[in-house]
């Protein structure tokens, strides 16, 4: 079994059962400088340590509800360079978000449907290339549970890197979330390595 643990670990946690649970801190965040001009590194990442090619999935279902409230995956080589994505809280709003930092943060949002439950996430990595798939309370009608691309990007060759669950508050209290169903596998497995 793979040893998962914490980067910044949040108040109260749960894994069982198949479901990582947790609730974040207030004034918890990733991101580096763009427009914003400040750096911080103290979002909640649970993960593990993965070397070379693999595919990371998780569903999120969260009780967001203050501004940028934010749940998903994240692929991490150090603080100054990874990918995080999911949900964020944005305008009143669920959005599915993608942020790629390589020395600077950058940020893309897609509009999501009004009374979203879940979303689940893929991430794959093939080389230093990332990209990030998602659906929406149970995926796509063809049966692939991500049929929709929201990034595409060049995250780093470094071959190991920490994948896993990641969740914060920049400026909210704290929310519950959870993560059902998350893995890391080999990309040809359909099997993985469960958080």
């Amino acid at each position: 079994m793979a040893n998962w643990g914490w980067t910044n670990e949040p108040p109260t946690w749960t894994d069982g059962e198949g479901r990582v649970a947790l609730t974040t801190a207030p004034g918890t965040d990733f991101w580096r400088e763009t427009h914003y001009g400040f750096v911080r590194d103290s979002g909640h990442l649970y993960a593990v340590e993965r070397t070379g090619d693999f595919v990371a999935e998780a569903t999120v279902r969260g009780a967001y509800r203050d501004q940028y409230d934010q749940a998903g995956l994240m692929v991490r080589l150090d603080e100054r360079t990874w990918l995080k994505c999911g949900i964020e809280y944005v305008d009143g709003r669920q959005q599915a978000s993608a942020v790629l930092t390589r020395g600077v943060s950058d940020w893309s949002v897609a509009s999501l449907p009004d009374g979203l439950a879940s979303l689940r996430l893929r991430v794959t990595r093939q080389g230093p290339a990332i990209e990030v798939r998602y659906g929406v309370d149970g995926g796509g009608a063809d049966g692939d549970a991500a049929p929709h691309l929201l990034r595409l990007g060049y995250l780093a060759p470094d071959p190991t890197v920490l994948v896993g669950a990641m969740a914060a508050s920049p400026d909210g209290a704290g929310f519950e979330v959870a993560f059902e169903g998350l893995t890391v596998r080999d990309p040809a497995d359909g099997e993985g390595i469960r958080g």
